[in-house]
């Protein structure tokens, strides 16, 4: 892959993109007949599947709590979503985004409802582009709601990253691989970070502006996820009402 001698020119990015606009997204609910909830969750070039099974009993019964459910993510690439075929089974990466992007989830689900029970979240990345951990979480936030979940509200997901000493929302391949800083963040809708990373170097004023653009970035997100949602439900809602 060759650098591009720019990744912003006149205050446009490579992709036609303004500084702070996210990529395009689109949003399909209960995808996956034998999951619990599901979502199909494109966020420009990914495309992510995201299943939620459960609550269901624990297996290894060794895992169960006695008084919250077990939250179990699993984020897993296909070996056909890179450019170069990537090797199947988990990887040190896998394993650290599905760390960070349970413990992104978890502080809005009433585990506390299911004691002795697992809540399982499986989050596959069927193409890739700059992201993905961030499309999985959104991805798998709307699943969970669509399973009939108890949370306390949704969370979305997006990163800000640096290129050519500007500040960038949504970052796409080229600005990830060859930008500055990237730093991606999850939050609710009233403002709470339940995820924020970071790769690279911004100074405090950076930082403070970057969080801004990223609540942007997380509330337009946060909105297409209940549209998403209620698209699927309202009619469900207003045909049980008639009856």
């Amino acid at each position: 892959m060759v650098k591009p001698e720019k990744l912003i020119e006149n205050g446009i990015r490579l992709d036609g993109r303004k500084p702070d606009e996210i990529r395009p997204i689109k949003i399909k609910v209960g995808v996956l007949n034998r999951a619990d909830g599901s979502c199909y969750f494109e966020f420009g070039g990914n495309k992510v599947i995201a299943a939620v099974y459960g609550p269901r009993e624990v297996h290894p019964r060794h895992q169960q709590k006695s008084t919250s459910a077990v939250v179990r993510y699993r984020y897993n690439m296909a070996s056909f979503s890179v450019e170069e075929r990537k090797r199947p089974g988990p990887d040190r990466r896998s394993i650290e985004v599905s760390k960070v992007s349970r413990e992104a989830l978890e502080p809005v689900i009433f585990q506390e409802y299911f004691p002795r029970s697992a809540i399982d979240i499986f989050v596959e990345v069927l193409q890739a582009d700059a992201g993905t951990r961030t499309a999985g979480i959104n991805a798998a936030s709307i699943a969970l709601a669509d399973a009939g979940i108890p949370m306390r509200s949704l969370v979305s997901a997006c990163a800000v990253g640096k290129i050519d000493d500007t500040l960038v929302l949504d970052l796409n391949k080229d600005e990830d691989n060859y930008g500055q800083a990237d730093m991606p963040i999850a939050m609710t809708p009233d403002g709470k970070i339940t995820l924020l990373q970071m790769d690279g170097h911004l100074t405090r004023d950076e930082f403070r502006e970057g969080l801004e653009m990223a609540k942007k970035g997380c509330l337009e997100i946060a909105q297409l996820q209940r549209t998403a949602l209620m698209e699927k439900y309202s009619p469900l809602i207003e045909g049980e009402v008639n009856e």
